[in-house]
């Protein structure tokens, strides 16, 4: 009976574990457009089917602004994948509509002037030491990425940082 309990303890703290920690590459643009929606929902490109049907309840989500460089938030998936045409993410593709729609839940949001520098803070990522370092920008072409749980750590507590100065000093 021990053994019956263990495992099933076990098995009960696994899935209130993260399993994967995603890295999502977006406009800033179209981070405004999540943001507008409150945290609640993300799009992923019709491309991404595949691996939005990976993101399970509990993975977290990392915001990376393409062109900008930068780091803006974190969130927590909250709903299994599902499907929805609403147009509300813009695409240089006409018929790219961002089916592939996953609830989330906002876990670490950074102002406009605290998104982080990735220049500063990507040559700490294991993520990126794939890449020469000259080349490093090269990890985040594409638009959804799996990181270790390391890195994504290093980068939301770097956020929480922030956030508690911004707390403590309108206080």
């Amino acid at each position: 009976m021990v053994n019956k309990r263990k495992n099933r303890d076990s098995s009960e703290k696994k899935e209130s574990t993260p399993r994967n920690y995603w890295m999502l590459v977006l406009a800033p643009e179209n981070f405004r457009v999540t943001q507008q929606e409150g945290f609640t929902v993300q799009g992923l490109q019709r491309s991404l089917k595949k691996k939005a049907q990976r993101i399970e309840v509990g993975d977290r989500l990392l915001f990376y602004l393409s062109r900008a460089q930068q780091f803006a938030a974190t969130a927590t998936v909250t709903a299994p994948y599902f499907e929805d045409h609403k147009r509300l993410w813009k695409s240089i593709k006409t018929e790219e509509d961002f089916p592939h729609r996953i609830h989330i839940e906002a876990a670490e949001v950074l102002e406009d002037e605290e998104f982080m520098d990735a220049r500063e803070i990507s040559p700490r990522m294991e993520y990126v030491k794939k890449w020469t370092p000259e080349w490093w920008p090269l990890a985040f072409i594409g638009d959804l990425h799996l990181i270790p749980r390391k890195d994504f750590s290093l980068i939301e507590d770097e956020m929480k940082k922030l956030i508690s100065a911004r707390t403590a000093k309108a206080s």
